[in-house]
């Protein structure tokens, strides 16, 4: 179901616009100019939501440089102003598609990537679209350092079964794959997501894995 449009969606999104990621002229994240600590780790999510993930992973980690990427400019608009709320300045936020992901960002710039409960498309002809089908995959690699790492999170278990076999099509080598991550050890470190909040309250298992390159 579509969001509908936000009220003064103008006016809310210029008191928040110092948050907005800044670019070059090829429309590339322009790292140095974006964050105060530029020798620190860059951390990246992909489908930030309305932010409560990247804001508590920004209290957690003050010293990291974290980009959040939105397609949804309402959804977006939203997680910029929980940032701003509660006082994130650790976070630069991007309306953008993760299409572009290796258009946007430099080459071997990010330590960590985060996938949270991406949009499964569950239909065979839509595999491609998955956030974690071979095309995005070989997109990461380009973007990814060579100690970096993702961390993959979602309810949807065909989901999970596809990018377990995915992932290890594209020579990454996964650990702490978990089937119930909310009853597993890591969850004591757990970062929770709006979604996953509601989901798991009525009963779901979260599956989580990591995945890195050899």
């Amino acid at each position: 179901m579509r969001m509908r449009p936000k009220k003064n969606r103008e006016i809310r999104l210029e008191k928040v616009s110092s948050l907005f990621a800044k670019t070059n002229e090829n429309k590339m994240v322009n790292i140095i100019s974006n964050f105060e600590n530029k020798n620190q780790k860059l951390f990246l999510e992909i489908g930030c939501g309305k932010g409560a993930f990247v804001t508590e992973l920004s209290r957690r980690n003050p010293d990291a440089c974290i980009l959040a990427v939105e397609r949804v400019q309402d959804v977006l608009m939203m997680a910029m102003e929980k940032a701003e709320r509660e006082g994130c300045t650790n976070i630069a936020f991007l309306n953008e598609n993760a299409d572009n992901v290796d258009a946007f960002l430099p080459p071997k710039s990010i330590d960590r990537l985060y996938l949270n409960f991406s949009d499964p498309w569950p239909r065979k002809k839509n595999a491609k679209r998955r956030l974690t089908s071979p095309l995005f995959l070989e997109r990461y690699k380009k973007i990814l350092k060579d100690d970096a790492r993702i961390y993959f999170k979602t309810d949807n278990i065909g989901l999970f079964e596809y990018s377990l076999e995915t992932f290890k099509e594209a020579n990454f080598i996964l650990e702490n794959i978990c089937y119930d991550l909310h009853s597993s050890e890591m969850n004591e470190n757990n970062i929770m997501t709006e979604y996953e909040k509601n989901f798991s309250a009525q009963g779901f298992k979260i599956n989580y894995l990591e995945a890195f390159l050899g």
